[in-house]
């Protein structure tokens, strides 16, 4: 079985939720961030979710990127910080939708995956 840790804004919880519920069905141990699930600390959960990217045991990353305020496959500062560290811990790691455009460069050259919405393409 291979672990993926989810990443990425507040603002796309609910398909957090719907992503854990098919990857598991997929056969994946998933991580979503704690405070998405118990109310906490931004500060905290920041760090527990870096503990998480950091496990031995992780196998790939999902930036969960979405439109957010009309900008396609939004990837926020948060969800580039878990990125960044997934890169520099050597995660595979993968986006749901396609580039953002604005980190396009750095993604490109860091080999990061985009799924463009087919989990099917995990590997």
């Amino acid at each position: 079985m291979k672990k993926i840790v989810l990443c990425g804004s507040q603002k796309f919880i609910p398909k957090f939720f719907e992503l854990e519920k098919k990857l598991k069905d997929m056969g994946y141990e998933v991580v979503v961030p704690k405070e998405f699930i118990v109310d906490m600390p931004k500060k905290e959960a920041s760090l527990l979710h870096f503990d998480e990217i950091n496990k031995d045991d992780v196998d790939a990353l999902l930036i969960v990127n979405e439109t957010k305020n009309g900008q396609e496959n939004y990837i926020g500062a948060n969800g580039f910080a878990e990125l960044a560290f997934g890169f520099y811990k050597q995660r595979k790691i993968y986006l749901l939708n396609d580039i953002y455009l604005p980190y396009e460069e750095k993604l490109v050259a860091w080999e990061v995956i985009p799924l463009k919405g087919d989990l099917s393409k995990l590997q």
